[in-house]
């Protein structure tokens, strides 16, 4: 078996002319090594995992363990990167229904991602009572979703638990020396942390905003950044190789990815790559549209439009080698569910002919498939996996032609948010906008 992530295009590229685009590609990734495309500001990414020294994972496991030992539950306040990123990891690498279980260490929520109403009282409502930290991150302390969450969340905790449990339980993530997160913390004397400036908030995963929520949910944060060490130092093939198909896919007509998996452990790992590509590459009315799917389920509700739908589509598959636990498929005397021949099988091999049937049912349908083979769903791991999506979106992104770093059409709702709730500042276009009404 493989000790590393593998790309396989064997039923993406039939027919297609990838090898054209290699010397893009080649080229593409010496513009990111080398710091001179677009957005060359934002690359403390690129090197990051082989930066972390033992200093800074000793830091974030002794938060961890205070947070862990004092906490029932720890929230994590924080909005696209600064949430998705964690989420994806801890629900990978978590017990399917831990929401259920009483167990070892706190369960880390999450708050700050939407404005729902029901969803921030229905969150009140479960901590109320309990004894729980806060992780707040934001580099700037005023982004609008979670500075509603930490507002709230902050005078919750004070007045539940007093201003010094407060103090000790409350982590700021945020900027090295400005903004209003990092004044108040310094105000306060929160432990904080610091989000690099050259690192946006899609690729932090391996900084504290990422790190942290993950030690403090029990999980190795050392094995993480060592897997991503090894696509650092030697991932360079599979970036290019995944990095290199879908642009010869999205020239070939190809505009949706939908990235699929047929392990239910990697839905938000889904959301986070969406959020890395969607965010990352849609600029200048170009861009692969970033979709995803959960197989064998969306089968059932998704499979028709996948397999007869209209040709603009393909997909890469997540496929997972070994499982954590086996299942038996018991034999039955009746037989009346016609189970039996597979009976002494394993769940999994199931769930692999069923993976690998869809595959080839979709490919004949005209839908080319892309894989992505992960030995194993652990920290290692998902660790090489973070790092070669971002590194290969590094590189997507400058053969398409767009800065992959930046995001400015992000503010456009931001801009009309503000003038309908009539923040100052923003009275022309708050009447601008009433205008239309």
């Amino acid at each position: 078996m493989n000790d590393k992530i593998q790309v396989i295009s064997k039923y993406a590229l039939e027919g297609l002319n990838a090898q054209a685009l290699n010397d893009a590609a080649l080229a593409a990734k010496q513009t990111l090594e080398s710091g001179s495309g677009l957005g060359n500001d934002f690359l403390g990414w690129l090197h990051l995992p082989s930066s972390i020294d033992e200093q800074q994972l000793q830091a974030i496991e002794q938060t961890a363990a205070i947070l862990r030992q004092e906490c029932e539950y720890v929230i994590t306040i924080g909005i696209g990167g600064s949430y998705l990123g964690a989420k994806a990891i801890i629900e990978a690498l978590s017990d399917h229904f831990a929401a259920y279980k009483c167990g070892n260490g706190p369960k880390v929520v999450f708050a700050g991602n939407n404005i729902g109403e029901d969803y921030l009282y229905d969150l009140m409502d479960l901590v109320r009572g309990h004894k729980f930290g806060i992780i707040v991150i934001s580099k700037s302390g005023t982004t609008t979703e979670p500075a509603i969450a930490f507002r709230l969340f902050k005078e919750m905790l004070e007045k539940q638990e007093g201003k010094e449990f407060a103090q000790r339980n409350i982590v700021a993530v945020t900027d090295a020396r400005r903004g209003a997160l990092r004044n108040l913390a310094t105000q306060e004397g929160y432990a904080t942390y610091v989000i690099p400036d050259n690192v946006g908030g899609r690729f932090s995963v391996l900084t504290p905003v990422g790190l942290l929520p993950i030690a403090v949910a029990g999980f190795d944060i050392r094995a993480l950044v060592a897997g991503a060490v090894e696509m650092e130092k030697d991932g360079d093939e599979q970036v290019l190789n995944y990095a290199i198909a879908r642009n010869a896919l999205y020239q070939n007509g190809k505009k949706i990815e939908i990235l699929a998996n047929f392990a239910p452990r990697l839905h938000f790992l889904a959301e986070w790559w969406k959020q890395l590509y969607g965010e990352s590459e849609g600029k200048g009315h170009k861009g692969i549209f970033p979709a995803s799917v959960d197989f064998t389920t969306d089968l059932h509700s998704m499979g028709q439009m996948i397999q007869d739908g209209e040709r603009t589509i393909f997909e890469t598959v997540l496929s997972v080698g070994d499982q954590q636990h086996e299942v038996i498929i018991p034999t039955d005397e009746a037989d009346l569910d016609g189970l039996n021949y597979i009976a002494g099988k394993n769940v999994d091999y199931v769930n692999k002919m069923a993976e690998l049937g869809t595959r080839l049912a979709h490919v004949d349908g005209g839908v080319p498939n892309l894989l992505i083979t992960i030995p194993a769903v652990n920290e290692r791991y998902l660790g090489q996996l973070i790092y070669f999506f971002e590194k290969a979106c590094g590189v997507s992104g400058y053969i398409l032609g767009v800065n992959p770093f930046d995001q400015p059409g992000v503010e456009a709702y931001k801009k009309n948010m503000f003038a309908l709730l009539e923040k100052p500042g923003h009275e022309e276009a708050t009447a601008a906008i009433k205008a239309r009404l």
